[in-house]
């Protein structure tokens, strides 16, 4: 349980003397190591750095396995994009805000585990809530040249008694490596200054409010003035996330690690699975399994589906037992350094396939291998979505599931009742990475996306042959866009029937 803070309940306990837990702290901020221009605070700052967790970072990096280079160079190159737009380039002044992710609460005083704005962090690193991240071109000076300004939190003893270390101006000036660094609180006198300008380009995400207070901040001070004096304002995402879709050399290797993850995890839960489980019990075996294998939580709620419920494609109650003779769906993956896999497997409960199990399996996973033989560049998402509702309808009528003598049109209706989601998503920092690049767009060499067909035979439709009705089954593989094949980054999950079943017995 973790302790209120101050006005929110009885004192503390004989464990924890408030004045002394304050002095201790108020010492050690004036025992830590004076910080020389340019260095790492010899300090705990609120995020790992080299000083603090040389088992996860390296001289020179800000996150495990990206550099502080990388980060400039990532904020260089939204600049040269934003200067190479067709409409605004002529234009002299642009000016860019980003915002940090505010923390949300579960209840009074206690926090949910916070999780960063993912737009923010690829660009600067930086963990802490509250924050701001301001870049503007420079007079005289063409673009990418820019400067880059982090607004931070201000360091404050008696909060960082509740909340752990805060970077303060000197932590983001010296470990984040932007060019200035302010207190949160000057934001809004920051952001006054810019409507005042000749001409400009303001580019802010308006409609996607990722932190309510500082969101008002912005609108208020900037965004309303600048329309006011017949400034443009402009959606920053787009350019963004036309940047972030394509992996980096050192994002690919977080990448693969994290699906490497995963993919062990899935194993040990294969592994764990018995007849009569209950679904909390493997929900709760792979969140343990992937932060064994280092990874720092979930990427998201998992679906843990036995038996029919395997037909409602967002099952997240995860609270049923699985009975003998059921097919348990697993669709789980692990943030690894802020890199997300995603994997869903589907296995027997009792380690063997039934035949129409297997016939309903095999179907799911030839159209699975159809569609990554796809995965190359100039392909598209949704031209392998096609495929897959080609080749599921096709076997959908071999199964007798479906009646052969449908036209096409006909065809594609009812398959995409049996599946009526699409055959993937792009993924990277969120699961569902970079929604405003579209599935039309054409695959490209850095890209990772997801391949997921499946089919849903609910145990109500009357349509369904009786051996059928209950079974939902969906194969999903992680995979890395090359020049050449593609790369199955989560190949070590078995999917094979002869592999999974050799796995639980």
């Amino acid at each position: 349980m973790c302790p209120s803070a101050p006005g929110a309940g009885p004192a503390p306990g004989p464990w924890m003397d408030p004045m002394s837990c304050a002095e201790a702290l108020t010492d050690s901020f004036t025992a830590w190591k004076s910080t020389s221009p340019g260095s790492i605070p010899q300090r705990y700052i609120g995020q790992p750095t080299p000083y603090t967790h040389q088992h996860l970072l390296r001289d020179g990096e800000i996150t495990p396995g990206i550099s502080a280079e990388e980060f400039k160079r990532r904020r260089r190159k939204l600049m040269s994009s934003i200067s190479k737009s067709s409409m605004y380039g002529s234009c002299p002044h642009h000016v860019a805000v980003i915002l940090a992710a505010d923390t949300k609460y579960m209840t009074d005083e206690i926090p949910y585990p916070f999780r960063q704005n993912t737009d923010f962090l690829y660009l600067c690193g930086f963990q802490e809530p509250m924050s701001a991240l301001v870049l503007e071109s420079l007079p005289d000076r063409a673009l990418p040249d820019h400067k880059a300004t982090l607004f931070v939190p201000q360091r404050d003893p008696d909060r960082e008694l509740w909340d752990g270390p805060r970077a303060g101006i000197d932590g983001a000036l010296n470990f984040i490596g932007v060019d200035e660094a302010h207190v949160i609180g000057d934001l809004s006198e920051f952001l006054h200054q810019f409507p005042s300008r000749e001409k400009l380009v303001v580019w802010y995400d308006i409609f996607r409010n990722v932190n309510d207070h500082l969101h008002k901040d912005v609108v208020n001070n900037l965004v309303t003035p600048c329309r006011n004096k017949g400034h443009t304002v402009n959606i920053l995402q787009q350019i963004l996330h036309s940047m972030r879709v394509i992996r980096s050399p050192a994002e690919m290797r977080l990448m693969r690690e994290s699906c490497r993850v995963a993919s062990e995890a899935f194993v040990e839960v294969m592994r764990f699975t018995k007849p009569g489980i209950n679904e909390a019990h493997l929900y709760a075996k792979v969140d343990f399994e992937v932060r064994l294998k280092g990874a720092e939580f979930l990427a998201y709620p998992p679906v843990v589906a036995g038996g029919n419920r395997a037909n409602t494609l967002h099952y997240v109650k995860n609270n049923q037992s699985v009975e003998d003779g059921d097919l348990i769906l697993m669709d789980a993956g692990c943030e690894y350094h802020g890199y997300a896999s995603d994997i869903t497997r589907t296995w027997p409960v009792n380690g063997r396939f039934s035949e129409s199990q297997a016939s309903l399996y095999q179907a799911v996973l030839d159209v699975q291998k159809e569609c990554l033989e796809m995965c190359e560049v100039g392909n598209t998402l949704d031209q392998m979505y096609r495929r897959m509702l080609e080749g599921l309808g096709q076997r959908l009528q071999h199964l007798g599931i479906v009646p052969k003598h449908l036209s096409d049109l006909d065809l594609l209706k009812v398959t995409k009742k049996y599946c009526p989601h699409h055959l993937g998503h792009y993924l990277g920092m969120d699961t569902h990475d970079t929604p405003r690049v579209s599935r039309s767009n054409q695959l490209q060499a850095g890209m990772v996306i997801t391949v997921e067909p499946g089919l849903y035979l609910p145990a109500s439709d009357k349509d369904v042959p009786p051996h059928f009705r209950g079974m939902g089954v969906r194969i999903e593989d992680d995979v890395l866009i090359t020049d050449g094949p593609p790369d199955i980054l989560t190949a070590k999950c078995p999917k094979e029937m002869l592999e999974i079943e050799s796995i639980m017995n």
